[in-house]
């Protein structure tokens, strides 16, 4: 059995949105915290943004800060849920619905804040200039993601039409893709987070946003550091085919970093349980 949900997840998880909640009940709140909080970075009386540019900011903020983060944890840490019965119950699909949807409406989102952009001047100075570079490099990261995941190659497995394929036998193709996929990932989180928090000053953003935005991926953080210090972080492959070293992926290191690969189960006793059915294309 893989390892169980860490018991620091039931405070961490309950104490992060509660603060991120208590920044936004303290907003509307009369008096001094609701005034402080909505007072833009630079303490100034207020401040005015064109339309563009406020709605570019909060689409990204939507996209980078909140929708793909939580994708790319759902993804580590999720692929064998605390109440399945792995390796008995294999291939839990949750985490992939997850993962897609959050994705792609991540994707989604962005694309509609680089629309609002398009055809406009940026903001002199430097650190615009660096916002400007970096917020493109993330587009061109997120549109590797999505030209990469349509061409990573068929499933196969025992569970499929066909046993060869390129996740399960592990090709050269899937190889490459999981390398580039988990490293453009991790890699686009720092900049994300860079890119953000520069644009937030660069807009003069209210108080309240950086923040909210400070606990929630504290949060995020909390909640990744306890899961995988937990073992949590479950080879795909094995979440998918089980530890049975039959499998041609359970002969070779896992992609990635701090990924937990389980050992097979200890043999039963002849005729104790019906061995593992491999189709006829499989057998030698």
């Amino acid at each position: 059995m893989p390892p169980a949900l860490p018991a620091a997840v039931r405070w961490i998880l309950p104490g992060g949105l509660a603060l991120c909640l208590g920044i936004l009940v303290a907003l509307i709140l009369p008096g001094w915290p609701g005034q402080w909080l909505s007072l833009p970075l630079s303490g100034t009386a207020g401040h005015h943004l064109v339309p563009w540019i406020a709605w570019h900011g909060r689409l990204m903020v939507l996209s980078w800060g909140l929708l793909l983060p939580l994708g790319i944890l759902i993804a580590r840490f999720f692929k064998v849920l605390p109440w399945q019965a792995w390796p008995a119950a294999l291939d839990c699909k949750a985490w992939w619905r997850a993962h897609l949807w959050l994705q792609g409406s991540g994707v989604a989102v962005m694309s509609a804040g680089v629309l609002l952009i398009l055809g406009h001047s940026g903001m002199p100075g430097q650190l615009a200039r660096w916002h400007h570079l970096a917020g493109w490099t993330l587009v061109g990261g997120a549109a590797l993601q999505v030209f990469g995941g349509l061409l990573r190659g068929s499933k196969g497995g025992p569970t499929g039409a066909r046993m060869r394929g390129d996740h399960y036998d592990m090709s050269v193709r899937r190889v490459v893709f999981e390398w580039l996929h988990k490293g453009i990932g991790w890699t686009s989180l720092p900049i994300a987070m860079a890119t953000i928090g520069v644009g937030l000053a660069l807009a003069d953003a209210p108080r309240w946003m950086p923040l909210l935005l400070g606990a929630w991926w504290l949060m995020l953080a909390a909640l990744a550091l306890t899961l995988q210090q937990a073992g949590l972080c479950i080879d795909t492959y094995q979440a998918i085919w089980g530890p049975d070293p039959r499998h041609p992926g359970n002969r070779r290191q896992p992609i990635g970093w701090g990924i937990t690969r389980l050992p097979s189960p200890p043999a039963s006793p002849p005729g104790a349980h019906r061995p593992l059915a491999w189709p006829t294309e499989n057998k030698e």
